[in-house]
């Protein structure tokens, strides 16, 4: 499969690009700074790197792609539109150039509440959300910039992010959120991104995953 990944320096990025890799997928990766690409993502193995600031390679990158996955999102606390401004281009260039499929990590406050989940598990999510309004505001309008285009989105709504090992076990609710979400590493978040690109229950949902 030929996949164009954005935000590869990044945690969930990284995990996409080195997942793919190993399941014999041809990757491209488009990144805002490639010095930040990590040493163990070898250049060698991947078919090319693009830098985001060059809206002409942006599109080369996408076209002819069969998924194109975004790990994108801010570094910080201070989203400054990020998700929503840097998805936009995305989306242009998959639009430009006919491109359909499109994963992009979201989060799980951006979703639906779980029904019946405790009171402890609500109470910490607010609290958090509070904490994170700016970030979870940016991947809200982000959510809405994909539901108004013309791609086949999916976006995958982890909670909080570890940097655990990738386990292939984790709950899945299309269209809503897990009870008691409260964590799950970024590899198995590249993993089941990844496994949305073939899942069509998946097209045009946001997907909510935990442990």
């Amino acid at each position: 499969m030929r996949i164009t990944v954005f935000g590869a320096t990044g945690g969930v990025g990284q995990e996409i690009v080195g997942q793919a890799l190993a399941a014999g997928h041809e990757v491209t990766v488009v990144v805002r700074d490639p010095d930040r690409l990590p040493e163990r993502l070898d250049r060698s193995a991947l078919h090319a790197v693009v830098r985001l600031d060059d809206p002409s390679a942006v599109r080369a990158a996408v076209a002819g792609r069969d998924a194109v996955l975004s790990g994108l999102g801010s570094r910080g606390r201070k989203a400054n539109g990020v998700a929503e401004r840097l998805t936009g281009k995305i989306l242009a260039a998959m639009e430009a150039e006919g491109v359909r499929r499109l994963v992009a990590v979201s989060a799980v406050p951006v979703g639906p509440e779980p029904e019946d989940d405790p009171l402890v598990d609500r109470l910490i999510r607010k609290a958090i959300g509070a904490v994170l309004a700016e970030l979870y505001a940016d991947l809200a309008r982000m959510e809405a910039a994909l539901a108004d285009s013309a791609t086949d989105w999916t976006a995958v709504r982890p909670p909080k992010l570890t940097d655990g090992p990738r386990t292939g076990v984790y709950r899945q609710v299309v269209g809503g959120t897990p009870r008691s979400s409260r964590s799950i590493s970024r590899a198995d978040v590249a993993h089941a991104m990844l496994a949305s690109i073939d899942d069509p229950a998946t097209v045009k949902q946001g997907v909510g995953v935990a442990y």
